[in-house]
């Protein structure tokens, strides 16, 4: 394991901006089959088993003929979330989508928080805009206050501006009411951008999302993720939804055939197995209450709040974050999502994937005999069992990709 997880970390050595890619992590790991990742914000529980045999049984179909076009799958997917054809634009992965919206409605200027998912800082830079990034206060647990974000705004004079809700990589959501007055507060800018990416897996509310909102405002875009929500961040499938003219000018700027036939086949999957998504959801958001006591009880741990499928975590003073992650690979087969290279944050900081609880208990042995046991010269702290039993009915463990499976699957 030694060997194959310093080639691994040689490869986040070697990335400047984001985590490297599955298909290079499992080149240079080589049997990796005892590698638990915390890294790949998957949905552990959707897919099914039987969605990924169906799929599996017309692989050959779906790899050899062309998809239908953006607007055949657009159709299907606003039928089954209730939504208008006219407000929403289908892109290969949100990353097309924020790429389209920084070029064909981004003037000059563009505010958000941070830390936050890179491509929001990283995409306006490259195409010669001003970033103004307004830090999250680390008191606050980087909460965002929208009364100071709209003072910053002013201040800077933006005009765009972007919030992740909730954010990415500290999951922290603003509940609705704040969302709406944030939205009002800046009705004068040329747009206001909600990524609600990670939204579904937040339960703090009963319905948090603007999307509703969003079709009757003139410059409010809300961005979704159906890779980030389904767990198959492969097939690169996102959605935007606004009102009409601003769906519009996106979806006409799209390729015609910019959804590819896995992207087609899933949605078109997708009515005949709400239920078990939505018990996908449930299953995640228990994990992550199991995860937030486990990791809480670390010492000198701070655990911040979060409503994504991930948590984020401070290290103890004096600990870096990038050795941290190479000795739990190394060591004990672990991978985490060290965040020394996220705007706004430090190598200080990880980022780590919502798991089941048997993969949460081999992170936290991880974590004692590394950063407590080896000091101390001591054994390390039996991993305690959860505030409560856990929920009877339980899908099949599955980490959301056949690929993925591969590289996580416990030995």
């Amino acid at each position: 394991m030694a060997e194959a997880g310093s080639n691994v970390t040689e490869l986040f050595r070697a990335s400047t901006a984001h985590s490297p890619s599955y298909a290079s992590l499992s080149r240079v790991a080589g049997d990796a089959r005892s590698i638990v990742d915390f890294c790949i914000p998957c949905n552990p529980y959707f897919p099914t088993p039987a969605m990924f045999e169906a799929l599996g049984e017309r692989l050959r179909e779906i790899l050899t003929y062309y998809p239908s076009s953006a607007d055949t799958i657009t159709a299907e997917l606003c039928a089954v979330l209730g939504l208008n054809p006219g407000t929403v634009a289908m892109g290969n992965g949100s990353t097309e989508l924020i790429t389209w919206i920084d070029h064909l409605l981004v003037r000059g200027s563009l505010a958000v928080p941070v830390p936050t998912f890179g491509r929001w800082t990283d995409q306006p830079m490259e195409t010669g805009k001003r970033v103004d990034m307004f830090p999250l206060p680390e008191s606050h647990g980087f909460a965002l206050d929208p009364a100071s974000f709209v003072e910053f705004v002013r201040a800077r004079g933006s005009r765009t501006a972007v919030i992740c809700n909730p954010n990415n990589p500290d999951g922290g959501l603003l509940p609705r009411h704040g969302v709406l007055a944030l939205l009002d507060q800046l009705q004068d800018l040329d747009l206001v951008v909600v990524d609600e990416s990670f939204l579904e897996f937040a339960d703090a509310e009963a319905d948090s999302s603007v999307v509703a909102d969003a079709v009757l405002r003139p410059n409010t875009i809300v961005l979704r993720s159906l890779g980030k929500n389904f767990g198959l961040h492969g097939v690169r499938f996102g959605y935007l939804v606004a009102n009409p003219g601003l769906a519009g000018k996106v979806r006409a700027a799209l390729p015609k055939w910019n959804l590819n036939s896995f992207a087609e086949t899933v949605v078109f999957m997708l009515k005949e197995h709400r239920l078990e998504y939505a018990h996908s959801l449930r299953l995640v958001q228990r994990d992550r209450q199991e995860m937030l006591w486990h990791l809480g009880r670390l010492p000198g741990l701070t655990v911040y709040p979060s409503q994504g499928n991930f948590v984020y975590v401070r290290l103890p003073e004096g600990v870096d974050g990038a050795a941290l992650r190479d000795r739990l690979l190394e060591e004990h087969g672990v991978l985490v999502r060290e965040c020394g290279n996220k705007i706004g944050s430090s190598s200080r900081y990880l980022r780590l994937v919502v798991r089941p609880q048997v993969d949460v208990q081999r992170l936290v042995a991880g974590l004692e005999r590394t950063l407590y046991a080896a000091a101390a010269g001591i054994a390390p702290v039996p991993v305690p069992q959860g505030p409560g039993p856990m929920p009877a009915h339980v899908l099949p463990y599955a980490s959301g990709t056949a690929a993925v499976d591969r590289l996580v699957r416990r030995a």
